[in-house]
């Protein structure tokens, strides 16, 4: 009866002990998970707060671009050509209507060519055109908006002895017709801007863009019948074919003889001289050859030099027997024989090399050509 008590005393504690270690888990799960939720909600507010502050940034950046001075100026100038056209076409067209309704597309007709002109203004410096068409649509332009404000100034006057003074009435006339006048003024001034901003871009182009055109000016002042022969070749060959450069080094050949740009034969001549000059000059100041022909003549036909005590063989070959003795030591000797005449054969002395043969030739036909002689 004790074991069992005993028995059951035990496991009661292991109950216990089971039941306090679940507990103990059930707690500690319990705030591992309100601690992940807080850390979660923390996240949250932190991505919150971060997306927030990205979104004032991007605000500022779309505000900070949209405000720059020019976007200021361009949208400015967009405002004010819509105020100026809501200002001068309804008295435009409360002149022609009170004339007649069948004149109501008039003042339309005339806000719409200023516009449509001063549009195409823009699109003549998009393309680059002639600078006459784009004076061209600004004189229409021009005329259109100062017919405007000629009507409008009439119909603000007209307005004399309606409850306003003359005073009043006439700067109401002053005042549409300012306004007319200034909408398509402050966009052609608009487009001017924009025109010279964008040349203005890129200094390092826009001054190869001038150095190119002064090149050509240059190029047509100096060698005209070049480029004129030029140009004739590239409208000869097929379209595309044919490149300026390409057909101006033909010219040149065709011209003076080589595609060397900027050479002659008058300056290849002048050219050699100098070259010959200076080789004489070397060969007077060093006192030994520095030309070609000077120094293959020295090396095929050294000067007799001793070295070592032997004296150089000469090319001219001696009927004197080498067993005699030299003619100055014969006449100390008392002899008086005259030796025997000299008697040229063949193969006594030695040929000049081909090179130099050819060396020569070459040298004396260009002396003739710097001369003015032509073979």
């Amino acid at each position: 009866m004790s074991s069992w008590r005993e028995e059951r005393r035990a496991d009661l504690v292991v109950e216990a002990d089971e039941r306090r270690k679940s507990k103990a888990f059930d707690a500690k799960l319990r705030r591992d998970e309100r601690r992940k939720d807080r850390e979660e909600a923390r996240e949250v507010k932190a991505q919150e707060r971060r997306d927030k502050a990205a979104r004032r940034q991007a605000r500022a950046a779309r505000r900070e671009k949209t405000l720059t001075p020019g976007n200021v100026y361009r949208k400015g100038t967009l405002a004010l050509v819509l105020a100026s056209a809501a200002a001068s076409l309804p008295a435009q067209v409360m002149h022609f209507v009170g004339i007649s309704v069948m004149l109501l597309p008039i003042p339309f007709a005339l806000e719409g060519a200023a516009w449509v002109m001063n549009a195409g203004v823009a699109y003549a410096d998009e393309r680059k055109l002639a600078p006459w068409v784009r004076w061209l649509m600004r004189g229409l332009a021009m005329s259109a908006a100062g017919y405007a404000a000629h009507i409008n100034l009439a119909y603000g006057r007209s307005l004399e002895g309606h409850g306003l003074s003359a005073a009043d009435a006439a700067a109401v006339g002053w005042g549409l017709a300012a306004v007319t006048m200034l909408g398509p003024l402050f966009f052609e001034v608009r487009q001017w801007v924009l025109t010279l901003t964008s040349a203005t871009t890129d200094p390092k182009r826009r001054a190869e863009e001038k150095a190119r055109t002064t090149h050509e000016k240059q190029r047509r002042k100096n060698h005209k019948p070049v480029v004129e022969l030029a140009e004739t070749l590239v409208s000869a060959a097929p379209y595309g074919t044919l490149a300026f450069e390409e057909a101006f080094a033909s010219a040149w050949e065709i011209l003076y003889g080589t595609r060397t740009p900027g050479m002659t034969p008058s300056l290849h001549a002048q050219a050699y001289a100098s070259r010959k000059a200076l080789a004489d000059a070397f060969d007077a100041a060093n006192g030994s050859p520095v030309s070609n022909r000077a120094r293959l003549l020295e090396v095929l036909h050294p000067a007799p030099v001793k070295a070592l005590g032997v004296v150089a063989k000469s090319q001219v070959v001696t009927d004197l027997s080498p067993r005699s003795e030299t003619p100055s030591k014969a006449a100390k000797n008392g002899a008086r024989r005259k030796p025997p005449e000299h008697r040229r054969t063949r193969g006594d002395s030695v040929p000049f090399s081909p090179v130099a043969k050819k060396q020569h030739s070459h040298e004396a036909l260009t002396r003739l050509a710097v001369n003015g002689h032509h073979h």
